[in-house]
């Protein structure tokens, strides 16, 4: 069985516009930064906020220790692109594995064409790297289970392990795992996913103790109709592959068993969770679409083998659906793909603001633009709120200081200029964000104000200040 057509078609995807014209949104910018800590740094900052990435944190940090900043976007995000490529392997092997190479063929390509994997084979985050790791330690169960080689079962909870480290939600495949696996080697199964529940258990206290960096997270109705949908292609594609048909053509049993708890059992368990506390993010169970391409890879087997009508119509509606897949893909390697933009952002404080001028950041957390040296560090501005800086505070954005001090700096300051929410975005709550607010309404007057992608810039100064319209 060729693994070399999902291997290729996924590197060049993932190496198609890997610089998205030099974009990097938030959480890449909280990579690059904590990356670029010293361990000791790293290891403390870990303690107060962002667990659930530190393994993830520390593998990139040995990165660039070794690449430097040879090239910042590519040394952050290829990592990402391998990682889709193993991943691309692994789906391959399984389906050909359960239900032929031709199935397991199909497969590899489809997972290399979602869009989700597209997007994150482009992402410095660990989400890629966890979709591999579970990939394949599916595999190894898969082989576990079909030879009963004691030593599978020992790289299969090496392989979840590690996916869980570098992201505590894989720990959710285990669900998946636990429908899949045979009855005959559910002991040895079971001896595995304890270890490996015993091992993250700590991991997930502490993570559980720094529960407020997700309470930004709201599910609403949109979340669950989209996995619905999913959910019944996959129901679809299993229908498909336990007929017999006409043909002949003996069910397919062993590709919908593993694959469809993998596609389902994980995003579902997530959701239950988030009936009592808002965790459900696609990308957290990212790993489940190697369940959807299994299914869809064997559903595309199944159909070619019921002669040249029925082939015909899968090459029609296969090319149907490629066509459709070009502009989301040229989408997501734009500069606009992401939420927002840090780089674009620090451009346009250039272009709006001078050296010298008092910068504020609302809310705190958009001080990440100013935290990429050699990126988008713009030079000469004085970040008024700032007491100590995210290394020396290990956090990700630093300590603001108390509303007096700040208050005090601000009226220091003939411009101001307010890195921002786009408008109708909600106001961020904290008591110094709240002075911000004030302090500028009452003694400064807007002068100019420009929405970048993401975000909002205003340039206030007092009255009479304010530079003269071109």
């Amino acid at each position: 069985m060729s693994v070399l057509p999902s291997v290729l078609l996924s590197l060049a995807l993932g190496l198609w516009g890997i610089r998205r014209g030099g974009a990097m949104w938030r959480d890449e910018a909280v990579t690059y930064d904590v990356t670029h800590r010293g361990l000791a740094d790293i290891w403390h900052t870990l303690g107060t906020v962002d667990a659930v990435h530190g393994f993830y944190y520390v593998c990139v940090h040995g990165l660039y220790a070794i690449f430097h900043d040879v090239d910042p976007l590519l040394v952050l995000r290829l990592p990402s692109v391998l990682a889709m490529c193993a991943a691309a392997v692994g789906v391959t092997l399984i389906g050909g594995r359960l239900a032929g190479p031709r199935a397991g063929l199909f497969s590899g390509v489809v997972f290399a064409l979602l869009p989700e994997v597209q997007r994150f084979a482009q992402e410095g985050r660990s989400y890629a790297m966890v979709c591999a790791l579970v990939v394949w330690a599916t595999w190894l169960l898969v082989r576990a289970a079909q030879t009963r080689r004691p030593r599978l079962w020992a790289g299969y909870g090496g392989l979840v392990l590690a996916a869980c480290l570098l992201h505590e939600f894989a720990v959710l495949a285990l669900l998946a795992h636990a429908v899949a696996v045979p009855r005959a080697e559910r002991r040895r199964w079971a001896v595995a996913a304890a270890v490996v529940v015993i091992v993250v258990a700590p991991l997930a206290a502490l993570s559980r103790a720094q529960a407020t960096q997700v309470s930004w997270i709201e599910v609403g109705g949109s979340a669950f109709t989209g996995a619905a949908r999913v959910w019944l292609i996959g129901a679809a594609c299993t229908v498909l592959l336990l007929l017999k048909g006409r043909t002949g053509v003996r069910p397919a049993t062993g590709l919908p068993r593993v694959a469809l708890p993998l596609l389902v059992v994980p995003a579902a368990a997530l959701m239950l969770l988030s009936l009592f506390k808002p965790l459900y993010v696609e990308r957290y169970v990212l790993y489940c679409t190697a369940g959807l391409a299994l299914l869809l890879g064997g559903a595309l087997d199944r159909v070619a083998r019921g002669g040249r009508p029925r082939i015909a119509l899968a090459a029609v509606a296969a090319a149907t659906t490629l066509l459709s897949l070009i502009p989301t893909a040229t989408q997501l390697r734009s500069p606009q793909s992401r939420s927002d933009n840090v780089t674009a952002v620090a451009r346009e404080m250039r272009s709006l603001g001078r050296p010298g001028d008092g910068v504020l950041y609302l809310p705190g957390w958009r001080r990440i633009t100013s935290l990429l040296p050699g990126l988008t560090v713009p030079d000469g501005f004085d970040d008024l709120a700032a007491d100590r800086s995210p290394a020396a505070s290990h956090t990700l954005y630093g300590t603001e200081v108390p509303a007096s001090v700040l208050r005090a700096r601000m009226l220091g300051h003939t411009r101001v200029l307010a890195v921002g929410d786009p408008t109708g975005a909600p106001a961020d709550p904290a008591d110094v964000a709240a002075v911000k607010r004030t302090v500028l309404g009452e003694h400064f007057a807007p002068c100019e104000s420009r929405r970048v992608h993401g975000a909002r810039l205003t340039l206030y100064a007092h009255p009479g200040h304010c530079p003269p319209t071109p």
